[in-house]
């Protein structure tokens, strides 16, 4: 197992303390490695594509530099829209049919 100190910071998109999520595999499929040769999903990805696929929204930063890994998808909340990396697409929107943007 492997440790380094680094320091985080993720924007709160979640407008409510109530939510649901789901354990998914975050794939490592198309992610590009950062300037630290770090390959991160995110918190407030919308997985598993932003289109008519779309099952949830990833809650936390996931490092997939190693290959796949665990996440929280959250499938049920209310969510600032605003403030997740990328907006949610027209297709994905009836997918995510239980999360409620505002």
């Amino acid at each position: 197992m492997y440790f380094t100190k680094e320091t985080a910071s993720q924007i709160n998109f979640l407008a409510s303390a109530k939510f649901q999520s789901f354990t998914t595999q975050v794939s490592d499929a198309g992610v590009a490695a950062d300037a630290n040769g770090l390959k991160i999903v995110p918190a407030g990805t919308i997985l598993p594509a932003n289109d008519a696929t779309a099952e949830g929204i990833l809650l936390t930063d996931v490092d997939v530099t190693h290959g796949p890994q665990p996440g929280a998808l959250v499938v049920e909340a209310y969510v600032i829209s605003e403030r997740l990396p990328v907006a949610p697409d027209a297709l994905a929107l009836p997918a995510l049919s239980e999360i409620k943007f505002r």
